[in-house]
C-alpha cells in the first residue's frame, strides 16, 4: 500500500473510534435531544388555499328514449323546420340539436321523417351533412290520427 493510503486509513479509524467514544460517554438525554431537536427546522409553508369542488354534472340518461307519438315527432319536425327557415344556409344535426335543446337521441327520427316527406333536404355526407328546408313546405301532419270506427 502507498503511504498516502495508509495515512488516510489510520485517520479514518481514529475518527471513527473518537465518534464511538463520544457516543458512549454521552448521556441518553443528550442523544435524544440531538436526534429529535437537532437538524434543520422545517421550512415555513404558506397556508393551503381552499379548493372548491365543482358541482357534479347530471348524469346522462342511458338507454333508449321512451316511445314518442307521431304528434310528438311532427311537433319536433315543425320546430326543426322553423330553425332551418331562420338559417337558409342550412345547419348540421348537432347545430339543430343545440338550437332546439334536444337530446342527441331525439334528432334522427324527425329528420328522417322530414327527408322522407320532402320537407327537408340534405347535402353532404356523414358529419358534414347540412340540412335545409325542402320543397315540401311545412311539416306533414301527424300520422295515425284516423277517426275511430264505431
Amino acid at each position: 500500500m502507498s503511504n498516502l493510503r495508509q495515512t488516510i486509513e489510520s485517520q479514518a479509524v481514529q475518527f471513527a473510534n473518537a465518534i464511538v467514544q463520544a457516543l458512549r460517554s454521552a448521556s441518553l438525554d443528550e442523544l435524544v435531544s440531538i436526534t429529535s431537536g437537532g437538524g434543520r427546522a422545517p421550512s415555513p409553508r404558506a397556508p393551503a388555499t381552499k379548493t372548491t369542488v365543482a358541482a357534479p354534472k347530471p348524469a346522462k340518461k342511458a338507454g333508449r328514449l321512451g316511445r314518442r307519438s307521431p304528434t310528438d315527432i311532427a311537433r319536433t319536425l315543425d320546430n326543426i323546420v322553423a330553425v332551418l327557415t331562420a338559417h337558409p344556409e342550412g345547419l348540421r344535426a348537432e347545430q339543430i340539436k343545440a338550437a332546439l335543446n334536444l337530446d342527441t337521441r331525439e334528432v334522427p327520427r324527425p329528420i328522417a321523417e322530414g327527408l322522407k316527406s320532402g320537407v327537408l333536404k340534405k347535402s353532404g355526407q356523414k358529419r358534414a351533412t347540412v340540412y335545409t328546408v325542402g320543397a315540401g313546405g311545412g311539416a306533414p301532419k301527424a300520422r295515425g290520427t284516423k277517426a275511430k270506427k264505431k
